[in-house]
This record gives structure tokens, C-alpha cells and sequence, in this order.
């Protein structure tokens, strides 16, 4: 099972929340993202959650691409 150190991904405020609440949780949840950012996610591509950013398609594309880079 995958682990992640929620302290180093999530402002303060959201580390101590299940799963359930962090990915329902504005993108301004995830440490370094600052609610301006998250409202311009929302506005470019719809992104209203930790979520809805997970699932974006753009970004799985791009973490395809840098896999592939990776394991040439």
C-alpha cells in the first residue's frame, strides 16, 4: 500500500482530514498552491478539487510523457 507524508503535501489546516475530505478540498489545500492559483485552475480547466486536479487528463498525459523520458 502507497504511503505519502501529508505534512509535505497539504497546508496545515487540511493534514489532519480523511481522504475523502482532502480530495473533495479546494486545490488551495495542497501545499504551495495558493487560492489565486486554485481559481485560475478553475477557470482554465474546470478544476474545482484535489480531485478534479487528479483526474485532470492533461496532467496524466504529462506524468506518460515524463515516465517514458525516464525510462529510456
Amino acid at each position: 500500500m502507497a504511503s505519502i507524508d501529508l505534512d509535505k503535501v497539504l497546508d496545515k489546516a487540511w493534514a489532519d482530514k480523511s481522504l475523502p475530505e482532502v480530495l473533495a478540498a479546494p486545490v488551495s489545500a495542497l501545499k504551495g498552491v495558493s487560492d489565486r492559483q486554485g481559481d485560475l485552475l478553475k477557470e482554465a480547466f474546470g478544476i474545482k478539487t484535489v480531485a478534479d486536479l487528479a483526474k485532470l487528463k492533461y496532467v496524466g498525459w504529462a506524468q506518460a510523457l515524463a515516465a517514458l523520458d525516464e525510462a529510456k
